[in-house]
């Protein structure tokens, strides 16, 4: 009998598998980023189509098998991509999404990801567009210090602080900052 796994996550991406299957790439609460295989997704009247669309957070059943991982079930909770304000703040979601992809080989079983992403998709949706840039480095710098690809200072208290206060750091600090991301890109070898 295999377990099906209750959790909340967000999808990142979604890739074309056969006619109209998909993979999905999604950063989960509990199980961490997990690529599963979605049935039918692309079939006209998907019942998970919404659930499972690009940016889209949702509560997730997974099921385990032999060839990976199973969508089972999934209930919209948030669509980010229609709360992001304007094309700009989706290109930044996407870029940092992007990264995070590349920057892990594979699933990993890591839950502090998922409140890095979380706190980031919210905090464009209302950040000033003088503080996109600044969101956009915090993020980058947290997932890269969870990945232990960075060890330096983030500005914040927490992992999931995207205060004003926070921002500001980043902006003063950016250029420092910037090189530090570099850094890390650099470290992990892509």
């Amino acid at each position: 009998m295999r377990v099906k796994y209750t959790t909340r996550g967000i999808v990142l991406a979604r890739t074309h598998v056969g006619e109209a299957n998909t993979l999905v790439a999604m950063l989960t609460e509990d199980v961490g980023l997990v690529f599963a295989r979605a049935q039918s997704l692309r079939k006209p009247g998907a019942k998970l189509a919404a659930a499972l669309a690009t940016f889209a957070e949702s509560e997730l059943v997974l099921v385990r098998g032999k060839e990976g991982w199973r969508v089972a079930g999934a209930v919209l909770g948030e669509n980010w991509f229609q709360r992001l304000p304007s094309p700009d703040t989706r290109a930044a979601a996407a870029r940092v999404s992007g990264l995070l992809l590349r920057l892990v080989a594979g699933e990993a079983q890591d839950s502090v990801l998922f409140p890095i992403v979380r706190a980031f998709l919210i905090s464009l949706t209302d950040v000033p567009p003088e503080q996109r840039e600044a969101a956009e480095i915090l993020a980058v710098l947290r997932l890269l210090a969870a990945l232990g690809l960075d060890s330096g200072p983030i500005p914040g208290e927490r992992a999931e602080d995207f205060s004003r206060h926070a921002l500001s750091e980043a902006f003063e600090g950016r250029a420092v900052f910037v090189k530090r991301i570099n850094a890390g890109i650099a470290a992990s070898g892509l």
